[in-house]
């Protein structure tokens, strides 16, 4: 839904005014943005207590950083989204190391079970980071992640080597771990923090030049909060999600 211009200005004086201490202000952003925030909680979360529980806690996280002086200037419901999908993404990963039992004597693995939720979540974070690469790289990732195609039947089609292939493919594959890893932190407040937050994904998969990566070495050195993000993407990269599924020839064929 896209807001009108004088809304969006109407929110930035809101905003203002949620800092200064005006608790109705916020209240006034709860009511104009509800319907939308309600609308992204339900697809995220099918069982609408889920869903209502999900809108709560998003707006009140939301209010404790502007009460902090932390928080959007402007742009208040693409803040609130992200929030959202973030709070979501983390409730999934909390809930999945729950476990009741009687018997903690040994434990069955069972049948692997995935959250139609978080799988949701992370496919979007997926689809985010290949929509940043530049258009050749998607090109040559698509073909050869997503089609299965050989550097050589890719190389007749873009007109490159199949050795230029491999190492576009490398660089592809590189810089969408790097921004899949990045679609996970949180957005940050402060300016260094911001910046280490968009070079995260980068330092943690060893992509950074070497001044930037002992600016983020010093930077994490003293930030508790951006090592936790760093140690948050760090656990994900562990588990070793793969965005793309690469199909087969056969399947293709048929």
């Amino acid at each position: 839904m896209t807001i009108p211009a004088d809304a969006s200005d109407s929110d930035t004086d809101l905003l203002t005014a949620v800092r200064s201490g005006d608790t109705a202000a916020y209240g006034t952003l709860y009511e104009r943005h509800r319907g939308a925030a309600r609308q992204l909680a339900f697809g995220l979360a099918h069982d609408p207590a889920d869903a209502d529980d999900l809108v709560a806690e998003t707006f009140a996280k939301v209010f404790a950083s502007l009460r902090a002086g932390r928080g959007p200037l402007v742009a208040f419901r693409a803040y609130l989204h992200t929030t959202m999908r973030h709070v979501c993404y983390h409730r999934a990963r909390r809930d999945r190391r729950l476990e009741f039992t009687d018997d903690l004597t040994r434990y069955d693995e069972g049948q692997p079970f995935t959250d139609p939720a978080l799988d949701r979540l992370e496919r979007s974070y997926a689809v985010a980071a290949f929509r940043k690469l530049p258009e050749r790289w998607r090109d040559v990732l698509w073909q050869t992640a997503v089609e299965g195609n050989s550097p050589a039947e890719v190389a007749d089609m873009l007109g490159m080597t199949p050795n230029a292939v491999a190492v576009l493919a490398h660089r592809a594959r590189e810089g969408l771990r790097s921004l899949y890893l990045q679609q996970h932190v949180a957005v940050a407040e402060h300016p260094e923090c911001r910046w280490a937050g968009d070079r995260l994904g980068g330092h943690l998969r060893g992509r950074l030049a070497a001044r930037d990566a002992a600016r983020m070495r010093s930077h994490l050195g003293w930030c508790g909060d951006c090592r936790g993000r760093f140690a948050e993407i760090s656990e994900i990269d562990g588990l070793r999600h793969r965005p793309y599924p690469q199909r087969h020839h056969a399947d293709r064929a048929g």
